[in-house]
C-alpha cells in the first residue's frame, strides 16, 4: 500500500500554490452562488478545516463542510464570501488567512455552484463554532484522506443534467463526507500529497 508523501508543509502548500490558479476575480453571473474557505493548518502534518453543519439548518443539516456559504450583495469576490462566511461560523479572522489558490467551481445538489477558495492558516488560531451555523469544529489531518480504503462512491443523479455519477464520500470516525466537500478534498490530497486516487473506481455502496 502507498504512504503518504511525508513532504516539508511548505512543499505541500507551494504544490497546491503553484498548481492553483490565485486571482481573486470579482463575482459574475447570477442564480445560486457560495463561496467557501478550503484552510489547511500550518504544521508538519496539516490538518483540514471542516464543521459539522447545525441540524435545524435548512440546507444539509448534520453534513460536515467547509466554512462557507451563498453571496450577499456586498461581497465583491468568492474570496470575499468565504472569508465573511468563515469569521461568522467559525472566528477565523479574514486577515489570518494566507490564499494559496482556487479550485474550479462545483455544483451542489441542492443547485450551488460552490466556489472553493484554498488557503493558509495558523494553527493556534482561537477558533469556535457559531452554534447558528456548526454543531462542531473537525480538524482532521490532511492525509488521512490519502487513503483509499475509507473512500467510497454512491451513485446519484447530476444536478445538472439529472444523469447518473458516482459521488465519492469518505468515511472519518463519526461522519462520512460527501459531494463537493469530499471532492475537494480528493484534489487536495492528490495535489497536495500525489494520492492518485480515481474516484471512478472507489468500491460503490449501495443506498
Amino acid at each position: 500500500m502507498p504512504e503518504p508523501d511525508h513532504s516539508a508543509a511548505a512543499e505541500i502548500f507551494e504544490r497546491l500554490r503553484q498548481a492553483l490558479p490565485l486571482h481573486r476575480a470579482a463575482w459574475s453571473g447570477s442564480g445560486r452562488l457560495a463561496g467557501v474557505l478550503v484552510a489547511l493548518t500550518r504544521e508538519p502534518c496539516p490538518r483540514v478545516l471542516l464543521g459539522r453543519r447545525a441540524l435545524h439548518l435548512p440546507l444539509h443539516p448534520g453534513e460536515v463542510a467547509f466554512p462557507g456559504g451563498k453571496r450577499e450583495p456586498g461581497d465583491h469576490s468568492p474570496w470575499d464570501t468565504a472569508l465573511r462566511e468563515a469569521e461568522e461560523e467559525v472566528g477565523c479572522p479574514p486577515d489570518a488567512v494566507e490564499p494559496l489558490g482556487e479550485l474550479p467551481p462545483l455544483v451542489t445538489r441542492s443547485g450551488y455552484r460552490i466556489y472553493p477558495c484554498v488557503a493558509v492558516i495558523d494553527p493556534g488560531l482561537p477558533l469556535r463554532a457559531d452554534p447558528g451555523e456548526v454543531a462542531e469544529l473537525l480538524l482532521p489531518r490532511l492525509e488521512q484522506f490519502f487513503h483509499r480504503e475509507g473512500w467510497h462512491s454512491r451513485v446519484f443523479p447530476d444536478p445538472e443534467t439529472g444523469l447518473p455519477v458516482r459521488v465519492p464520500h469518505f468515511h472519518l470516525a463519526r461522519d462520512t463526507v460527501w459531494g463537493t466537500s469530499a471532492r475537494v478534498l480528493l484534489e487536495l490530497v492528490n495535489i497536495g500529497l500525489r494520492a492518485g486516487l480515481d474516484p471512478d473506481v472507489f468500491e460503490e455502496e449501495k443506498t
